[in-house]
């Protein structure tokens, strides 16, 4: 047990970066609007995308380095197809994040700062934690994060089993394969449930940071315990989250609010509702803290990505620029005035950022889930550390799954 928690970490920070958008916002949009109907979406979803993720750490701890890496043996073409999603959707993302974390920080102290300039100073106090703690100040914020919101979460779901709503008969929705929007939000929500499977790639560049400052690298049995421990904690929240929307807000005919601060209102409500009034602090600090600390995850990750795309992609024009960890900083820079941007000029509401972000997350995810399983089944690749058959079959059933999902959403979305 000692040892399983000094390696712990790389999974925890992949946690970090699920939970924000795809478990606060989506998990909880789905448990108010269709009830448990996407119980097994979730949970068929966390399943089929599973071998993608472990692929990334199979990768890092078999190799001592990252995916980018394997992605580079791939072709040149595997690389540019990463840094285009990267590049085409990180401000997206990142701002969907920070968004959520300034609604709920306007809401918790009441404070009347617009919109841009809370985003800025969040955005500006995370730029300064990356810069200065690195990997150890992330690691360690994770551990505790992760443990209380896991228990709020738990006790919130156990308390509302007991709650008695107001429930309106016209309110009681379920999910039509014929409406459109339906099916929108049903793409969305698979997309980034746990997350999009680029994110193997930061799994990959964490657990070599975890090596780095533990000073020796891990096993891969280790490494995997790690991960699949933090990855099935990851699922239950979903449910978890997915749940409180279900016993609270379902049939209720109260929906989600798309405006940040409201949302963030209605977000607590229901753990304050279930447990009491006099949680509201602890769930509030709880909620902020996890948005907050995936905010940092998600700005970490993305400096931490681009560095080796572009010292692969323009090895000439990175040398004459910046080298070493100096380059990490200036992607920092450019991805919090990026993200500023596209909140300041671009965003009208949050549903909307989150469920274009999610759904071109979606539709690439056959490419890399096939990137991925190449990678690790390559001859070059250490025969020891190749995965089993059956997360062989499992990673082709998802890779099937996935292109024929995709294949019927772009058909149905551009040609019926």
């Amino acid at each position: 047990m000692k040892k399983f928690f000094k390696i712990l970490g790389p999974g925890l920070l992949f946690a970090g970066a699920a939970v924000g958008v795809s478990h606060l916002v989506q998990s909880t949009r789905a448990g108010a609007m269709f009830n448990f109907e996407f119980v097994w979406i979730l949970i068929m979803a966390n399943f089929l995308k599973y071998p993608f993720f472990d692929f990334g750490v199979r990768y890092a701890v078999a190799t001592g380095n990252n995916l980018i890496d394997g992605y580079r043996k791939v072709g040149k073409w595997a690389v540019g197809l990463y840094a285009l999603l990267t590049v085409g959707s990180m401000f997206i993302i990142q701002a969907a994040v920070t968004v959520v974390t300034v609604g709920l920080f306007t809401y918790i102290f009441q404070v009347s700062v617009d919109l841009v300039t809370l985003s800025g100073m969040i955005l500006v106090i995370s730029l300064f934690f990356l810069a200065v703690g690195k990997y150890s100040f992330l690691d360690k914020l994770m551990k505790f994060i992760i443990i209380l919101l896991s228990l709020s979460t738990v006790v919130a779901v156990f308390a509302a089993l007991g709650i008695h709503k107001q429930v309106t008969p016209e309110a009681l929705t379920h999910f039509n394969w014929s409406d459109k929007a339906n099916i929108f939000f049903l793409i969305a929500f698979v997309g980034w449930m746990p997350a999009p499977i680029d994110v193997s790639v930061w799994s990959s560049i964490w657990n070599i940071e975890k090596a780095k400052e533990l000073g020796y690298t891990p096993s891969l049995k280790d490494s995997l315990l790690e991960f699949r421990f933090s990855y099935i904690a990851t699922a239950l929240l979903a449910v978890g989250f997915l749940s409180l929307g279900a016993f609270v807000m379902y049939g209720t005919g109260e929906s989600l609010s798309p405006s940040g601060v409201k949302f963030s209102s209605q977000l607590i409500n229901m753990y304050t509702v279930s447990i009491g009034n006099w949680s509201f602090w602890i769930i509030s600090l709880a909620a902020f803290t996890t948005m907050f600390s995936t905010t940092i995850t998600v700005l970490d990750a993305y400096s931490r990505v681009l560095t080796p795309i572009f010292k692969f992609l323009v090895p000439s024009f990175t040398k004459k620029i910046i080298n070493g960890d100096k380059f990490r900083v200036f992607w920092l820079v450019i991805i919090t005035v990026g993200t500023l941007a596209i909140i300041a000029f671009l965003v009208s509401s949050m549903r909307q950022m989150v469920d274009l972000a999610t759904t071109l997350s979606f539709i690439v995810t056959p490419a890399f889930a096939y990137i991925n399983y190449r990678v690790v089944t390559d001859k070059h690749f250490p025969n020891d550390a190749k995965p089993s058959l059956f997360l062989k079959i499992l990673a082709w059933t998802g890779m099937v799954f996935f292109v024929v999902f995709s294949v019927v959403y772009i058909v149905w979305r551009f040609f019926v």
